[in-house]
């Protein structure tokens, strides 16, 4: 059972969440590196004081 996290800024819909896992889970079913019911599409936000970046450190 493949699981695919995702570690993103907090900030999108749960409608857009939803449309990118549809996405990743089609793709990875039609390239049959698994099937559908065995994927796991799993989002992690963090809160912008939780995320920096060497350019942001400038």
């Amino acid at each position: 059972m493949p699981f695919v996290r995702i570690q993103l800024k907090e900030g999108r819909s749960a409608e857009q969440k939803e449309a990118l896992a549809k996405e990743i889970i089609n793709t990875m079913d039609s390239t049959d590196f698994a099937s559908q019911d065995s994927i796991r599409v799993i989002f992690e936000e963090m809160k912008d004081e939780d995320f920096y970046s060497g350019k942001d450190m400038k």
